[in-house]
């Protein structure tokens, strides 16, 4: 185990400034966004752990304002595109055009679609189909596209931040088991509480213009990603993470009622996104180290959507967040 004592000396200011700002971008979030504090947190734990968020709720409960907020608070260059059922996937990445110009032989050049940028905002992606929906799939992995055997990087940090509607509405697709791993967390967007709503309404209705402080840039926000992967771990939090991502695995012999509710369970990927996620917590609360309740706090939005339910649990009712909940419990 790495102790705080062991790392660099001059750790501790700096993850004691990184925490502040932190905290102010969520202060100045929250100013845009009412009742959705966990859901600022969520989301401010996948960019500062350097990964992509998958967001779902009914239209309507501010995702869109969620993602374009963060965009101004975190100084990042923002994008946005709404998936249709007719979106192409030339129409994320590019594509080549033929040009001819006077007097110099005709040649390809590539045009740069909205996936080159820093935070992208894939709006209901699950309205377009298997086939665009994969279009995202090699850069949010690799950070970079191939077109006709070339190379494209993407800019740096690059973060997908992607809307979904429930899957019971009319008009989507389920996101294939692949990409779905690829988002570090997956975050419920529920309704706002009565006393938020009420400060909603008063400040979205009225003539006030709301701006947005813009508390990092590009550069710092890339800074503290990478001073969130010092943070040390203790090893009772990393028993939990393997014990937890390994008894979500049917077949292991670790737990029962995995091996009857779940027909499949995450694999390594899920481990290493507790491992970060659960640094990025402990930061975005102003603590050096994280511990056993930020795994358990973030066991179902990591876990959840790399979990598929077995035909028993279906047949019984079952839901996928009973049972991390359930097996996030023994951890405690």
């Amino acid at each position: 185990m790495t102790t705080l004592a062991q790392t660099d000396d001059n750790i501790i200011p700096r993850l004691e400034a990184a925490a502040e700002k932190v905290q102010r971008a969520h202060k100045a979030a929250a100013t845009q966004i009412f009742g959705q504090d966990v859901v600022i947190e969520r989301t401010l734990v996948t960019i500062l752990s350097g990964g992509h968020a998958l967001l779902i709720g009914v239209p309507g409960l501010a995702k869109t304002l969620l993602v374009d907020t963060l965009g101004k608070v975190l100084g990042l260059d923002a994008k946005r595109i709404q998936f249709t059922p007719d979106l192409m996937p030339s129409d994320i990445i590019g594509a080549e055009v033929l040009e001819d110009m006077p007097g110099k032989a005709r040649s390809f050049r590539f045009i740069k679609g909205p996936i080159f940028t820093q935070l992208l905002m894939a709006d209901e992606i699950n309205r377009a189909s298997p086939k665009t929906q994969s279009a995202l799939l090699q850069a949010m992995q690799e950070h970079h596209v191939t077109v006709a055997g070339q190379r494209h990087d993407t800019p740096a940090p690059f973060h997908v931040l992607a809307t979904q509607n429930p899957l019971e509405q009319e008009g989507t697709y389920p996101l294939p088991e692949a990409q779905l791993d690829r988002f570090l967390l997956q975050i419920d967007v529920t309704y706002p509480d009565l006393a938020a709503e009420r400060r909603m309404l008063y400040s979205t209705t009225g003539t006030d213009e709301r701006r947005v402080e813009a508390v990092l840039n590009a550069a710092e926000l890339m800074h503290i990603q990478r001073l969130v992967r010092q943070i040390p771990v203790p090893d009772k939090v990393v028993e939990a993470i393997l014990k937890l991502v390994r008894s979500a695995r049917p077949g292991s012999g670790g737990n029962a009622e995995t091996d009857k509710f779940v027909a499949w369970g995450p694999g390594p990927r899920a481990s290493q996104a507790l491992m970060l996620a659960v640094r990025a917590k402990a930061l975005t609360d102003g603590r050096l180290a994280p511990s056993i309740d930020d795994v358990v706090a973030l066991a179902e939005p990591v876990l959840k959507h790399r979990m598929a339910l077995s035909f028993a649990a279906r047949a019984e009712g079952l839901e996928i967040s009973a049972i991390v909940g359930r097996l996030s419990q023994q951890l405690e």
